[in-house]
């Protein structure tokens, strides 16, 4: 299998959308996924744009992609979010996740960006794993925090 990373385009994201849907069947979460692909076009490829993907690319099909934007770090300044890395269940342990978790890692050097940062499921073992033996700190303590759309809503009508 010939392996191609590249710069996603706006027709790609019909494919990012079944690698998106595969990760939270994945995660046990495939109710959760709201978005379209419409929608990515429209975030990540206008003037301004909410995020990056590296796209992995094998006979005319993706594979894999990792998604990323840049966030800021009070205590590092510039930084990048993995938001998901994500390889194709039937072409896991291929080397693909590697490859894209490398050209990850590459931007934000090449970028100066002062950090990385992602969340991992506790169970996920293999994925801790590796990201432990590249140099990543997986810290135990701490939780990640998420207000969605209607918990925002009550929030700001309890508090007018």
């Amino acid at each position: 299998m010939k392996l191609k990373l590249r710069t996603a385009r706006p027709e790609d994201m019909k494919q990012v959308m079944d690698l998106i849907r595969e990760l939270a069947d994945f995660e046990k979460q495939p109710d959760e996924v709201t978005i379209d692909a419409e929608t990515l076009v429209k975030d990540g490829f206008g003037s301004d744009p909410a995020f990056h993907v590296i796209v992995a690319e094998a006979e005319d099909t993706l594979v894999g992609m990792a998604l990323f934007y840049e966030r800021y770090s009070t205590w590092k300044g510039r930084a990048l979010h993995l938001e998901d890395l994500i390889v194709s269940e039937k072409l896991r342990g291929k080397g693909i996740g590697s490859a894209l978790y490398a050209e990850v890692m590459k931007f934000a050097h090449e970028k100066g960006y002062k950090r990385v940062a992602w969340e991992v499921l506790d169970w996920n073992k293999g994925a801790i794993e590796f990201y432990e033996a590249t140099g990543a700190k997986v810290f135990p303590d701490w939780r990640v925090a998420q207000m969605d759309a209607e918990g925002l809503k009550k929030y700001i009508e309890s508090i007018s």
